[in-house]
């Protein structure tokens, strides 16, 4: 009798296996999985302690963290053409019970492989049958295991406000993905889908979240909704959109919508279909970086989107970052004095992080700075020597063109990005 059950045992972890490879291995097209923002505190000898920085990313002091990153299921109602889980593609099909990825969650956290969860899926039969479970896991998670761990769940499109509210208050974060960049782009790749069933759970929760802070203003144990916001992903090169238009939408979420992050993913090219680029084509790992790269300029640096992209310079410069081409369009706001300067102006020189900018703003009170404090606060001088001045006379050449500037920072800099990968960490 013991043996049978060993066998049985076995057999149902091989199982388990095969679905986690083929269900993480689906997931790895989906990029929207860092965390920010959530405290969620462990309580009564629960499991885990959710904290910034949750996902496969570094942290501030370096740590590498990591999470559960699956799908649900790869079936799939929709034909959408850039999708791997897509209907009519010919691929090995799996789908998880909400107890196995239960019991996943649990066995891998206590084996240290994982500090939380981020779970997606293809849709069953309709969002809301696909929803329910997607809750299902995170309330047995929470109240079950007094898991607090992170966890983030992707929201289906089109599922009920009633399960959207039930998520935030078992999720740290929710996201609906956008998937194309503008209504067009959807309608050419997923023309079963509607734009609208994915704004309106974006709104619904932009509310709910809204509420709950006032709430926790007044009432210390108001429960928490979604701590760590909503988030959104679009898939770039598949369509035709230029910078300016995805800048421009991703700036209109963040106005609109409180959005916490916008993600952008280069078109990884898995299925033949003439609507997409070939499948030689080559993953625009460049041009997402710029993206993020000009996103970051729009939240923490002060730039406004047309600063970054306008209708004479639709697409951003893939040769140097945005902060560096904006400021070679722009040399007639240089070179300014970095001992007298206001922080927004000096968030603007290339080479200078918002640390750092900070940090000048603060020293500066105590003596003037030269070239040797700027590199010991943190400033890229290579970069930064020819938009500023300071304390001393070096590198004071004032002749130079916006081109030449460029010339001599590109002969210095070697790019991270010229050898394209496409991995995910593996866990098992």
């Amino acid at each position: 009798m013991l043996k049978i059950l060993v066998f049985l045992v076995d057999m149902n972890a091989d199982k388990v296996t095969e679905k986690l490879n083929i269900l993480a291995d689906a997931a790895k097209y989906d990029v929207s999985c860092a965390s920010s923002g959530s405290k969620r505190q462990n309580h009564n000898k629960g499991l885990g302690n959710a904290s910034n920085g949750i996902c496969h990313s570094y942290t501030e002091d370096g740590r590498c963290v990591s999470l559960l990153k699956i799908l649900l299921t790869n079936h799939c109602i929709f034909d959408c053409a850039y999708c791997v889980s897509r209907k009519s593609n010919d691929i090995k099909r799996a789908a998880f019970t909400v107890q196995e990825v239960v019991d996943l969650t649990i066995n891998f956290y206590r084996r240290n492989y994982i500090e939380g969860l981020f779970l997606s899926s293809g849709i069953f039969k309709n969002a809301d049958y696909t929803m329910e479970r997607l809750v299902l896991i995170a309330k047995k998670l929470r109240t079950e295991h007094n898991f607090n761990g992170y966890i983030h769940l992707k929201s289906i499109p089109g599922a009920s406000d009633e399960l959207m509210r039930e998520a935030g208050l078992y999720a740290d974060r929710l996201s609906v993905n956008l998937e194309m960049p503008t209504e067009e782009g959807l309608k050419l790749l997923a023309p079963d889908k509607n734009r609208q069933d994915m704004i309106d759970p974006m709104n619904f929760l932009k509310k709910e979240i809204i509420q709950n802070t006032e709430e926790k203003k007044l009432f210390k144990k108001a429960p928490m909704f979604a701590p760590a916001g909503q988030s959104t992903q679009v898939i770039i090169g598949a369509t035709q959109e230029d910078d300016q238009q995805i800048l421009y939408m991703a700036n209109h979420f963040y106005r609109n919508y409180n959005l916490k992050r916008v993600y952008y993913s280069g078109y990884v090219p898995v299925l033949s279909d003439s609507r997409l680029p070939a499948l030689n084509t080559t993953v625009p790992m460049v041009r997402e970086n710029r993206l993020y790269q000009a996103d970051w300029l729009m939240r923490f640096y002060g730039f406004k989107v047309n600063e970054i992209v306008d209708s004479r310079q639709p697409l951003l410069d893939l040769d140097i970052d945005p902060k560096l081409s904006w400021a070679i369009r722009n040399m007639q706001a240089f070179p300014i004095d970095i001992n007298k300067a206001d922080l927004q102006m000096i968030l603007r020189v290339p080479g200078i992080g918002v640390e750092s900018a900070n940090k000048i703003v603060k020293a500066r009170n105590f003596a003037k700075l030269g070239w040797d404090q700027l590199k010991k606060i943190g400033v890229a001088i290579n970069r930064a020597r020819y938009f500023i001045t300071c304390k001393s006379t070096d590198f004071e050449r004032r002749d130079l063109t916006g081109t030449k500037i460029k010339q001599f920072i590109l002969a210095e800099s070697h790019s991270k990005y010229l050898k394209n990968t496409q991995t995910q960490l593996s866990m098992f």
